[in-house]
């Protein structure tokens, strides 16, 4: 007896082995470099947060202390500056009205001495009779005269007004003669002069005692 085949469709073909597929290893990404930054515990993110906020704070507050007692010191500063002007009264320091000039000695007959014009402004004038001293204000309008030898008078430099070695004016706008200011002797045999005393010409002054030293 013959055997039976197995129906064409039935039938068993050789299986070819399938092929193996090569596997690529899977290389992993680098982590951002944001993720590679070690994580902040709280307390610590809290802390970095809010130190500019309280510099900020802390630089506030020292201004404002800083303003705070400026301003105290000054208000104390001028309570004691009213406080002190009742306790210590002004007192206006005026320079002394006379001053000692020398020996009558000191000056040459016929001469007009310029040594005390810039600090007590007088000049000193001495004739053959008496010595007296000229206050170096113009009459007119306060100028400084000066001295010309060569001409033998005084000159106003402002307005001309012209004195004779006298003090008596002569020429310019000046209303009246140079006054005198009161000088005598001191004991000590030095002349002294006095220019918190005055005399005028005009006033008939100019003959009292001390209105000129005689010699």
């Amino acid at each position: 007896m013959s055997e039976e085949l197995p129906p064409k469709d039935q039938a068993q073909t050789p299986e070819t082995p399938a092929l193996a597929v090569p596997t690529v290893p899977t290389v992993a990404k680098p982590a951002p470099a944001a993720a590679l930054k070690p994580a902040l515990t709280p307390a610590a993110a809290a802390k970095i947060s809010g130190a500019p906020a309280s510099a900020e704070r802390r630089q506030f507050v020292f201004s404002w202390l800083t303003l705070a007692w400026a301003a105290f010191a000054a208000a104390t500063a001028a309570a004691l500056s009213t406080t002190g002007r009742f306790l210590f009264p002004n007192v206006l320091f005026e320079p002394k009205t006379w001053f000692k000039a020398g020996k009558p000695d000191d000056y040459e007959i016929g001469a007009v001495d310029l040594r005390w014009q810039d600090k007590y402004g007088t000049w000193i004038v001495r004739n053959k009779e008496s010595i007296y001293a000229l206050s170096t204000i113009c009459t007119h309008l306060g100028c400084t005269p000066s001295w010309l030898e060569a001409e033998q008078k005084f000159k106003c430099p402002c307005h001309g007004s012209g004195y004779y070695k006298s003090g008596v004016n002569f020429e310019g706008p000046a209303p009246r003669p140079l006054e005198r200011f009161r000088i005598t002797l001191a004991d000590d045999g030095q002349i002294l002069v006095d220019k918190s005393k005055k005399f005028q010409e005009e006033k008939g002054e100019w003959t009292q005692p001390e209105s000129f030293l005689t010699v």
